[in-house]
């Protein structure tokens, strides 16, 4: 298998090192992986890199995401989410009005608590271990942005469905925390879908079962990088792959670089003289 990318809908209740496995399997990868981690609980856009391509995870880290959520108040649970156990409720009614008065003062930059039910990891211990065994992480605030908050509908009493797009790494359950707390209530994340990372989009992808199927496309690395073009020689193609900077009559800072029509990478120009920034061959 060539190295791409392959846009997949993680349904719920599956982990996202399964979906890779799966798609792996179907696709005979030798290497395969994924560009940002979705909760079993979660659902929605899972980008699965294949080959070569699982070399873009840096890369992609810091993409933005934007997810639809649905938010209950009124009570909460100690995972924040619905896998765990309700630890406190109380009778107080959220109004729209009231949601989106609070709304803007969670929207810029700021430090975040991640949830005590979270993958952060505490003196290589994970915090969801430690709050399994009843011990508190020592957590520590992480620098978010939050863009926007969009609420969408009002579903029920106290249940609400929001649009969020944020910055990588942020704890949407944290944000339902936070609202809830700036409401004088508690708060439950009830579900989360994801509908974009970086530039991929949900509407662009594929279910477990269109992949198993076969009924599925891919993405060419070079569609990543909106860059020109360039073909190298095949002397110039060596040195490259041999770790040697070239020198090139173009003057862009970076390239998609080819050799007869085969996509070997992004190329960086460091003075006067190019190399590999991203190398897929």
């Amino acid at each position: 298998m060539y190295s791409t990318i392959i846009l997949v809908n993680k349904p719920r209740g599956i982990s996202s090192n399964t979906v890779v496995n799966i798609v792996k399997r179907v696709v005979g990868a030798k290497k395969a992986g994924h560009l940002g981690t979705l909760d079993v609980a979660g659902e929605g856009l899972l980008p699965v890199t294949i080959e070569k391509a699982t070399k873009l995870f840096d890369y992609y880290l810091n993409k933005d995401k934007v997810y639809k959520t649905v938010f209950k108040f009124g009570e909460t649970t100690d995972t924040l989410d619905l896998e765990g156990k309700v630890i406190a409720r109380d009778n107080k009614i959220i109004t729209k009005e009231a949601l989106l008065n609070v709304i803007p003062s969670l929207i810029g930059r700021y430090p975040q608590m991640p949830p005590q039910f979270s993958a952060k990891k505490i003196g290589g211990v994970k915090a969801y271990d430690l709050a399994r065994q009843g011990k508190e992480a020592k957590l520590k605030p992480k620098e978010i942005e939050v863009y926007n908050i969009k609420l969408l509908k009002q579903l029920s009493i106290n249940e609400f469905e929001l649009e969020i797009h944020c910055s990588s790494g942020t704890y949407i359950r944290s944000i339902c925390r936070d609202l809830a707390i700036k409401l004088s209530t508690y708060g439950v994340m009830y579900s989360i879908l994801r509908t974009k990372c970086g530039e991929f989009d949900i509407k662009d992808s594929f279910t477990l079962e269109e992949i198993k199927q076969g009924a599925f496309s891919t993405i060419p690395l070079e569609k990543l990088f909106n860059l020109p073009k360039i073909q190298v020689s095949e002397i110039e193609k060596d040195k490259l792959l041999n770790g040697i900077y070239i020198k090139l009559d173009c003057k862009e800072s970076e390239i998609n670089c080819f050799y007869q029509d085969n996509y070997l990478g992004v190329l960086e120009k460091i003075e006067d003289y190019y190399k590999f920034k991203h190398r897929f061959v």
